[in-house]
């Protein structure tokens, strides 16, 4: 979208400066245009262009260059006065970054209020809290191991884990220099080689911990401890600028034309976050570290040929804001109308620009360059914390004042499955699948119709209405665990035991498998993991080696051979990507693996039962509900195209004619009409766009006892 006359004419008089305070003499028009490459790989990235997968490198660029800024104007103050202020240091990151973000956190939540469903409302109060504390990278890392909140719509606020980072390690580097500063002046050494001995003792470390962790561990890709080594790479380009700016120009100019190559080849190229930010970082990382560090000497003929050009030079000022606002539009987009295509996302990215302007000339601009403020260091800190103040309060406003569910429900009405929240109606009276009857495909009752009486639970209140919120403690193992937990139900003397192994896909027929235990006098135990198929081959998850999935499945199978050995072993799954298959072959391997584990079982006198998966739906069905319980066939889905989704077609290509395994399909029970229902006997049939709700799961106990009852008698 094009910028105003007004404000493109400003852009053109004044040329904007590096988001640190003014500093003409060492204002580069290059590393501008940088910026604005970083934050449009970014935007493009979002917005789904093709070719541009990796387009969250622009992130790492940002990285590197802030080492880089940040690091020169601190050496420049020891220079020239001898000493830093760190007053006056953190002053100017108040002012320049709080005012604008708090701007963006605020108006987010209006957003929320505006567009995104009631279910989103208070975690979205939660993460505003988080990003103004500058905390949000960690609330970021602690959802990517939370198998269930990983699938999650994406925060609106989840952009700002990035500046995080950087901000927690602006709170270590300038007290490291001062210590480094000290230490220099007791043994009179020179301070360029010390400060880049303190890089070195932050970049070695971070980086070393990053190549560990980030191939299996999907919270590395927030995290600081990983992160700090990107910073600390702009900071030696920093320290080492004098010498670099000398450079010979035949090889400066090669040098920083490949480095832009080097980030622009990473956003083409690289497909996926896993891995990030160990060796597949070192791309867009050195290659900006190259353009910065051999601009200078390459002139004209380097780089800046392109980079210091308008409008590249206007959108590097705003960059900061258009980072800032971009991400809230495009979730608000999206929570209105829908998924948005390339065309419809570029659009909103576009729009974008007018927010970020209006905000960097009239927002970061006046606070930024307040000359009282300037010579007041601790009037800005005031400011700044007064930004960080009212972004989190509103936060807290919005969770707590904002209603976000229908009110929590009386204890007494509370049944198996419902959680606070639900509605008052007591579970007895929704009958959920029970009013489907004998033949489900034939039953009315299970069409999609616009309106019902009540809905149980309450669709915003329905993420939480899973099997955990009926127990005492919790027995799904989470994504990092490798130790089995078993629940156990039902009558410890029973004679017929029975164990329900597998991931969250599993786990959500406990409520059914429990309720049938209980009637027919069996023993059940559980073994779930999120992520976690019942499988003896190594999966992917996030794109990395699910290493701890393959140890809890060996522990399984070992407790599932020895003393408590089951009579009859309950397996299903979702749908999983086997280590080392390409993705054309993925639904076969998986069926393979799936047949060798159930085979390897059978030969074991274990009676296989499959429970064939549930749809995969392309919405949350709690979500859609939510936003229309008035128009419930807006958010009914075709059978046919759910049920080929998930882990049902492997499990049949699976179970085809093996001996000693029985599938068992209750999907007509599910989805029995051919539009998937989301509200069957006024229950809420889903709680996410592929997992049953506790409340729903618990009216199935009596199809799942009539399907398990010839297996249970050896037939």
């Amino acid at each position: 979208m094009a910028i105003s006359d007004q404000l493109w004419t400003a852009a053109r008089a004044s040329a904007p400066r590096p988001p640190a305070p003014d500093n003409p003499r060492s204002f580069r028009g290059d590393i501008e245009g940088l910026r604005a490459v970083a934050v449009l790989l970014v935007l493009l990235g979002h917005a789904g262009v093709p070719y541009l997968s990796g387009g969250f490198v622009g992130v790492d660029v940002f990285f590197v260059i802030s080492g880089f800024l940040i690091t020169g104007l601190l050496l420049e103050e020891l220079d020239r006065r001898g000493r830093l202020s760190l007053a006056g240091f953190y002053a100017r990151r108040a002012k320049r970054l709080l005012p604008a973000a708090a701007t963006v956190l605020v108006a987010s939540l209006v957003l929320t209020y505006l567009f995104l469903p009631r279910g989103r409302w208070s975690a979205t109060a939660w993460d505003v809290i988080a990003s103004a504390c500058y905390a949000m990278n960690w609330r970021m890392a602690d959802q990517s191991l939370d198998y269930v909140a990983a699938t999650d719509a994406p925060s609106i606020a989840q952009h700002f884990w990035s500046l995080a980072v950087e901000e927690q390690f602006y709170l270590i580097w300038p007290l490291l220099l001062l210590v480094l500063g000290w230490f220099a002046r007791r043994r009179g050494r020179g301070r360029r080689g010390l400060h880049l001995l303190g890089l070195a003792l932050i970049a070695v470390p971070s980086f070393a911990w990053a190549l560990f962790v980030s191939p299996t561990d999907p919270s590395a890709y927030y995290v600081t401890t990983t992160r700090m080594w990107e910073l600390a790479l702009g900071g030696a380009v920093a320290v080492t600028a004098i010498r670099l700016n000398r450079s010979p120009r035949v090889l400066a100019v090669p040098l920083a034309w490949a480095g832009l190559v080097a980030v622009g080849a990473s956003a083409a190229l690289i497909h996926t976050e896993a891995g990030f930010p160990g060796y597949a970082a070192l791309g867009p990382t050195v290659g900006t570290a190259a353009v910065i560090a051999f601009g200078p000497a390459a002139g004209r003929a380097g780089p800046g040929l392109l980079l210091g050009r308008q409008p590249l030079r206007y959108l590097g000022g705003i960059s900061y804001s258009l980072y800032l606002w971009h991400w809230p539009l495009l979730i608000a987009a999206q929570a209105h109308v829908g998924d948005l295509g390339v065309g419809a996302a570029l659009a909103v990215v576009a729009a974008s620009t007018i927010p970020a302007a209006l905000t960097y000339h009239l927002v970061e601009n006046p606070v930024r360059r307040s000359r009282t403020l300037t010579a007041r260091p601790f009037a800005a800190l005031r400011v700044g914390a007064a930004c960080t103040g009212v972004a989190a309060l509103a936060g807290l406003a919005f969770h707590l004042v904002v209603p976000s569910t229908a009110g929590p429900a009386p204890a007494s009405t509370v049944g198996l499955g419902q959680v606070p929240g639900a509605s008052a109606q007591p579970a007895s009276t929704a009958p959920g699948a029970a009013v489907l009857g004998a033949s489900p495909r034939s039953s009315r009752a299970g069409a999609p119709v616009d309106r019902v009486a009540s809905i149980v639970p309450d669709p915003v209140a329905a993420a939480r209405d899973t099997p955990q919120s009926q127990r005492s403690r919790s027995c799904h193992v989470s994504l990092e665990s490798s130790t089995p937990t078993a629940c156990v139900y039902g009558r410890n003397d029973a004679t017929t035991r029975v164990a329900l192994v597998g991931d969250s896909h599993a786990d959500h027929w406990v409520p059914a498998l429990r309720g049938a235990a209980e009637t027919n006098g069996w023993r059940l135990a559980t073994y779930t993991k999120s992520g976690c198929p019942f499988l003896t081959a190594e999966i992917l998850l996030n794109d990395r080696p699910y290493s701890s999935c393959t140890e809890w499945n060996s522990r399984v199978r070992a407790e599932l051979l020895g003393a408590d050995r089951p009579d009859i072993l309950v397996v299903t799954n979702a749908e999983y990507p086997v280590r080392g298959e390409p993705p054309s072959r993925w639904r076969s391997a998986m069926a393979r693996e799936l047949r060798r584990t159930w085979s390897a079982m059978t030969v074991e006198q274990l009676r296989v039962v499959v429970l064939r998966d549930t749809p995969l739906h392309p919405k949350d069905m709690a979500e859609c509900v939510s936003e229309h319980p008035t128009r419930l066939t807006a958010c009914a889905t075709s059978r046919a195209d759910v049920l080929r989704l998930g882990g049902g077609p492997a499990q049949e290509a699976a179970a085809d004619g093996l001996a000693g395994v029985r599938l068992i399909d209750l999907n007509d029970w599910i989805c029995p009409a051919d539009r998937c229902a989301p509200v069957i006997g006024g229950v809420l049939v889903w709680r996410d766009a592929h997992h049953l709700t506790a409340t729903y799961s618990a009216t199935l106990a009596p199809r799942v006892a009539d399907a398990l009852r010839p297996v249970t008698a050896g037939r």
